[in-house]
């Protein structure tokens, strides 16, 4: 029953995504083919173009999953490309709309006489807006896959707990999150992140979720290097939404035989007894559903907790923050929203997440630290975000 469950959201999920992508290139056709009025042959050719490039991403999610690993690590680069490249042109064209219709109102109103633009005119307008965001489009485009693809980056950052105590002063975490491993990011990427995250010598390593994307017989070479992160109180590891798309009891079993300990709605001390602070982790919060016995619940992670000693929540997505809140937890490190990854799609993010990026408080005491993510998902671009590995330092009050 439950695999039956998971079969029809994935079922319904194709068919919404397809009747979308089918929407948003008839409108590219619309905008960048008909309006123009490009002369024959050329039309054809277009239109030809338009149709192949809406094939092309439902047509990548299968050949991701069917071909052999490394041949489709190579197919569907393009594709995914064109994913982010797509996002970016829809955004572009309909801005140019939104502008175009402030003007034909503005005429309306304000303008005497006959408001109307001769044909010749008309075609003049579509074709130079499609040549400019065509243009504009394929630079960004350009500058994100060369932003993604480039150094991950150390972000420092000191944050104050005002129940921290003074022994754990200085006390450092290496947060990383979204690697994304996988169809597009791989085991190459993995020992520069180890490597890094290394080099700083944190206290203790986290790991906030959306570790893979794909299953362990896929993928499980990709990953093996994490075995390699080294921390004087351990790595630690909390499920993220993708975990559970990609067969998340085999994966937590993967992980835990690479010395990375799962916490799952439950906590571990750290540092000296009675002078140290308590590291807990919960499921993402979407698990309940995904899989049996899975499901955030930040009241089992803090039962029993002494309402004196401080307390550090990993949870994949910031919504959590809500919960956690509730019960005065000191700090909250999440991923999940990469920060955006392609602006302008960042400001989207809040219609599901109260913070998308950064350091934030949360009621009266919670804070929560957003990171842009360690790698990135579906295209391999970024605009307005880079890869990341957050180093904290906790300062007592």
């Amino acid at each position: 029953m439950h695999a039956m469950g998971q079969i029809l959201r994935f079922t319904i999920f194709i068919a919404v995504a397809v009747a979308i992508l089918g929407g948003i290139h008839f409108y590219f056709w619309v905008r960048l083919v008909r309006d123009p009025a490009i002369p024959v042959p050329w039309r054809y050719i277009a239109t030809g173009g338009v149709v192949f490039l809406f094939v092309t991403l439902p047509l990548a999610l299968v050949l991701g999953r069917t071909l052999p690993f490394d041949l489709s690590r190579k197919v569907v680069f393009a594709p995914y490309v064109w994913m982010g490249m797509m996002l970016l042109l829809f955004i572009v064209l309909i801005s140019a709309d939104a502008g175009r219709l402030a003007v034909f109102v503005a005429k309306k109103l304000f303008v005497e006489g006959p408001a109307g633009t001769d044909m010749a005119r008309r075609i003049l307008i579509a074709r130079s807006v499609a040549l400019a965001a065509i243009a504009g489009v394929g630079v960004l485009t350009a500058i994100s896959v060369w932003t993604a693809s480039g150094v991950v980056h150390v972000k420092p950052l000191e944050i104050r707990l005002s129940k921290l105590p003074k022994a754990m002063d200085g006390f450092t975490i290496a947060e990383i999150a979204d690697l994304h491993l996988g169809i597009t990011l791989g085991r190459g990427f993995v020992e520069d992140v180890v490597r890094k995250v290394n080099d700083l010598h944190p206290d203790v390593i986290v790991i906030t979720g959306d570790l893979v994307d794909g299953s362990p017989d896929r993928i499980r070479g990709e990953v093996r290097d994490l075995k390699d992160l080294k921390a004087p109180n351990g790595v630690f590891f909390v499920t993220g939404n993708h975990e559970y798309y990609s067969g998340v009891t085999e994966w937590i079993r993967e992980i835990e035989q690479l010395g990375i300990r799962v916490l799952r709605n439950e906590r571990v001390p750290i540092g000296p007894a009675g002078a140290g602070f308590d590291l807990a982790g919960v499921d993402d919060y979407e698990a309940m559903g995904h899989e049996p016995g899975h499901g955030s619940d930040v009241d089992k992670a803090l039962a029993g907790l002494d309402p004196g000693r401080e307390v550090v929540l990993l949870a994949h997505q910031p919504r959590s923050v809500r919960e956690a809140a509730r019960h005065d937890v000191g700090l909250v490190l999440s991923g999940h929203t990469h920060g955006g990854q392609i602006w302008p799609w960042s400001y989207f993010v809040y219609l599901q997440q109260p913070y998308v990026r950064g350091l934030h408080c949360h009621g009266a005491r919670t804070q929560i630290y957003i990171t842009d993510g360690t790698g990135y998902w579906g295209p391999p671009m970024r605009l307005g975000t880079r890869g990341e590995i957050t180093y904290i330092t906790l300062r007592s009050k």
